[in-house]
This record gives structure tokens, sequence and C-alpha cells, in this order.
């Protein structure tokens, strides 16, 4: 674990559920204060209908307005074909797509269930990467369906076999609920690591019940090539009532610093963005801990 790969979803992941809007001169200087702290891949935008998620309104504008000579990779999250053809519209280095480990999410989120959903995705992935696109995939609910409950590993494996053969370039396995254990961790990514094994890997954790950052661990010690978090800790799903708020980037990085890995990222400035965000959001301070200790030594 000497040199960690992490993915910022702040601001996206992070504002999609709070209850103030930013405006998008706001989310494009959260953006650059991220770029400015060493975020070499960040998630700027999610291609959804701006009356079901007003968050995330103007993601045009967001893409139009970020620095085209950008030495990092902007990330856009793309729910159906007409997100697709939106985000292949921009200048976005990656698209990543939404599928689904259970029926039960699937049909509470879509109106569709999984099998019909993750076919329109295995679809958009071609595309997506037919247009020349890095393609990511998150599968929701992948240690856990609110509805339908447990969800056996084997379904994440040949979900992934299905990515890979469509082009896919990466796979998230999503902590939807905030219900993964490292145990569960350790075996879902080796059984995706087995059936899928020329995707990257990368793991999103809720800190819904205070199990995120032992994770984290987790995922990288059985050999993930990324992380998300999100600045802050702010986020987590608005349609997953009692979802919890994101591994918060600042908390996550001073763990892994301390503990003698890499992540290149500055924790003065991640704490002062935190902090900057907060203030934005209108709360006294944000939800991660570091802004509150400061670090050590």
């Amino acid at each position: 674990m000497e040199r960690i790969g992490i993915v910022e979803v702040g601001p996206r992941d992070g504002l999609q559920a709070e209850d103030a809007v930013l405006t998008v001169e706001d989310r494009l200087a959260l953006i650059e204060f991220l770029a400015g702290a060493g975020a070499s891949r960040i998630e700027v935008a999610s291609f959804v209908r701006p009356d079901r998620v007003p968050q995330m309104a103007g993601a045009e504008e967001i893409c139009a307005g970020l620095d085209p000579g950008r030495a990092w990779s902007a990330i856009g999250l793309v729910l159906n074909r007409r997100g697709m053809e939106r985000a292949l519209a921009t200048s976005l280095d990656e698209v990543n797509l939404v599928a689904y480990a259970s029926d039960g999410y699937s049909l509470r989120n879509t109106g569709r269930p999984a099998a019909d959903r993750n076919g329109e995705v295995l679809e958009s992935t071609a595309a997506a990467v037919a247009a020349g696109r890095r393609t990511g995939v998150t599968v929701a609910v992948a240690f856990g369906d609110p509805v339908d409950g447990e969800v056996p590993a084997s379904r994440l494996a040949t979900l992934a076999a299905d990515l890979q053969d469509a082009g896919a370039s990466e796979v998230n396995l999503g902590d939807t609920i905030g219900v993964a254990v490292p145990s569960m961790v350790s075996d879902r990514v080796a059984a995706v690591r087995n059936a899928a094994p020329g995707l990257s890997l990368r793991c999103h954790f809720h800190n819904t019940r205070n199990n995120g950052y032992a994770n984290v661990l987790a995922a990288l010690t059985a050999g993930v090539d990324a992380v998300d978090s999100s600045i802050g800790g702010y986020g987590g799903s608005p349609f997953s009532p009692g979802a919890g708020g994101n591994v918060a980037t600042e908390d996550l990085v001073w763990m892994l610093e301390r503990m003698g890995s890499t992540t290149g990222m500055d924790l003065e400035r991640l704490m002062a963005t935190s902090v900057w965000l907060a203030e934005r959001l209108g709360d006294r301070r944000p939800p991660s801990l570091l802004p509150r200790a400061g670090p050590f030594p």
C-alpha cells in the first residue's frame, strides 16, 4: 500500500443529498480547490434530471468551466442513455455508470429489475468505449440491498465478467447502505478479481455504521486499485433513507499517510477546503473529524 489511489467524489456524491444547492461557480471553485490539494481523479458532475436532483443541475456548465489543461481526470456520473448522450458531448475524461447487484433497489430506483437495467448499462458501456472515454461502472448495493437483504458475491463476479467483456475499464463495488464489514470486502474483492482480472477495481464505502475506514483498509489490503472518498465526509445516497455520509477525504488521507502510504494530497489544503464547503452548505463544521482534532504530529 505504498501509493494509494483516491477518487474524490465530493462535488457529486458529496453534494447530491444536501438541502443547500450550490451555484455552478461554487461547485467549480470546490473542484479547483480539490485539484489544488492533489486530487488526481474527481467526480465533477451527474447527468441527471435537475427536477429530481436539483443539487446536480448545470452539469454541462460544470464541464465547460473545467480547466482544459488540467493534469487530473474529470469523471461524470451517467444513469441512462440520455445522460450518456449529454456526457459524451462534454470534455469529460471518464464516465461512470451505475449497475445493480439486486432487484429490490433497482426496482425502487429505476422501476426495472436488475437484469434489464444492467443490460442497458452494458450497451452504454460499449458506446462510451467506442467514443474513446475511459468507462467505469459502480455496482450499487454490492454488499447488501435495503429491500432484498443479503446479496451473493457470485452476482458481483458474474456482472464484473460481463462488464469486462463490454470493454469497461473499472468496476466500483458500492456499499450503498453502509452494511459492509472487512471480511465481506476481502471475499468480494477476491471474487471479482478472479472473474474479471482485466478490470481495475475500486470500492466506495459509506460510513453509516462506522465501518467505512476499516472497510477501506480491507479493500486496500485485498489489492484494489482505488477507493472513493468525499471532502468533509459529505454525501450518501438521496434514494437510500438512513444512509450515512461518505468516508471523509481528509480523515482517510491522514490515516493512510500516518501508516506510511503516499496519497499525493495536501492535508492542510484538504482541511481548509472542508471548512470552506461547510460554510457554503450552512454548517458550523463538516462531518469529518480531522478539521476538529487537527493532524499529528
